[in-house]
C-alpha cells in the first residue's frame, strides 16, 4: 500500500503512538520493501476478522501471540524462530523499525509471522475477544514527565483491550528499565483486576522471560546503569 493510498483510508485518530513515526530516511531497498513485501504481510484491518484467527498464516500454526512495540524485531524474530508452530503478529507503527524488520523478512522468511503496521489499538479493537494466548509489551515509551504520563501505554482502557483479546490463563508480559513505568504497571494491573502477577519469588522481576535474546535498547540501558524489570501476568478466568 502506498503512502497515499494509507492516508486516503479512512480510520481512527491513533490513541498509542505519539510523535513521529519515522526517523531518518530509509534506504532505497527498505523504502522498496515498503511496497513490494509490506502489503503481503500486513494484516487488512478493512477486513473483517477471520473466525479463527490462525488461519491469517502461510503455515499451520496452533496459538497466536501478539507484540506490541516490536522495534528492531530482535525478540519478535527470536520467538518466530523458537515456536514456528506459534502464529506471531508484530505491531509496530515507527517505520524504521518496520524497515528493519522487513529487511530481516526478506533475507529470511518466516511463514508464522505478520506485521501491523500502526497503532496496536487499531489492531486490538480489530481481534476476535480472546483471540491471543499472549501479549508482548517491551520496552514501551514510559513519557517520563508527568504531564505525559497519560500517553502511557498501559492504561485503564489498553487494559481493558487486552483482557478481551487474551483468552483466560493467556499472558501479558511487560518489561522496562524505568522504575516508575514498573510501578506503574503493577499498579493499574492491581486495579484492573483483569490479570494475576505470576511472580512467586521476590527476585522473579529481575529474570529474564525463557529465551530471552536481549535487545539493542535494554543492552543500552544496562550500560547506563538502570535494571530491566521483568514482568509477567495471567489473564484471570472470566466469572
Amino acid at each position: 500500500m502506498t503512502t497515499a493510498e494509507e492516508n486516503e483510508r479512512p480510520r481512527r485518530r491513533r490513541e498509542a503512538f505519539f510523535g513521529r513515526v519515522m526517523g531518518k530516511a530509509l534506504t532505497e531497498r527498505q523504502a522498496d520493501l515498503f511496497e513490494t513485501l509490506l502489503p503481503g504481510l500486513a494484516i487488512d484491518l478493512g477486513m473483517p476478522p477471520p473466525r479463527d484467527l490462525r488461519s491469517l498464516f502461510e503455515t499451520a500454526v496452533e496459538a497466536v501471540r501478539l507484540e506490541i512495540g516490536f522495534g528492531g524485531g530482535e525478540h519478535l524474530l527470536a520467538e518466530a524462530d523458537r515456536h514456528p508452530q506459534v502464529g506471531f503478529i508484530g505491531a509496530e507503527a515507527f517505520r524504521n523499525g518496520l524497515a528493519k524488520m522487513l529487511t530481516s523478512l526478506d533475507e529470511r522468511a518466516r511463514p508464522n509471522l505478520r506485521l501491523h503496521a500502526d497503532d496496536a489499538t487499531l489492531l486490538l479493537d480489530w481481534l476476535p475477544a480472546g483471540a491471543m494466548v499472549g501479549v508482548d509489551l517491551f520496552y514501551p515509551d514510559p513519557w517520563p514527565k508527568r504531564k505525559h504520563w497519560k500517553r502511557r501505554f498501559v492504561s485503564p482502557r489498553n487494559l481493558d483491550r487486552l483482557a478481551r483479546a487474551i483468552r483466560p490463563g493467556g499472558l501479558f508480559r511487560f518489561a522496562s528499565d524505568i522504575d516508575t513505568y514498573v510501578d506503574w504497571t503493577l499498579q493499574h494491573i492491581h486495579a484492573h483486576g483483569g490479570f494475576e502477577w505470576t511472580a512467586r519469588r521476590a527476585d522473579d522481576w529481575r529474570r529474564p522471560f525463557e529465551g530471552w535474546p536481549g535487545t539493542r535498547y535494554e543492552a543500552k540501558a544496562i550500560r547506563e546503569g538502570r535494571t530491566p524489570a521483568y514482568l509477567t501476568f495471567r489473564r484471570r478466568d472470566e466469572a
